[in-house]
């Protein structure tokens, strides 16, 4: 609710003749990016390897999106920052017995 008054006001500002400066909550949203993605590399095998991480990881908190690539051996995740991390997705991992590193950090 407070995004949606904090969206209204900064439209209508203009037009009520309102100067917003250095609004807190203004750059608490805009701090915020809605979305990282992050490389992991991570011992697949076969198919059901990555149907395995399909079912399991893409319904963890926060993950938006997961591509997995059976040749590098890879598996990029597009996850909200603000409901997850790194550290959390990798023990997400874990506990479906396939360890993953970091091999691209988080990015935008």
């Amino acid at each position: 609710m407070k995004k949606y008054i904090l969206v209204a006001l900064l439209l209508l500002s203009p037009l009520l003749g309102l100067r917003i400066v250095n609004c807190e909550l203004c750059n608490a949203y805009a701090a915020k990016p809605d979305k990282q993605i992050v490389v992991l590399s991570v011992d697949l095998h076969c198919q059901g390897c990555i149907d395995k991480i399909m079912k399991n990881i893409a319904f963890e908190k926060g993950v938006k999106d997961i591509v997995c690539d059976l040749k590098t051996k890879t598996v990029t995740v597009t996850y909200n920052p603000s409901k997850t991390d790194v550290p959390t997705l990798l023990k997400a991992f874990e506990k479906i017995k396939k360890p993953a590193t970091v091999v691209q950090p988080a990015t935008v």
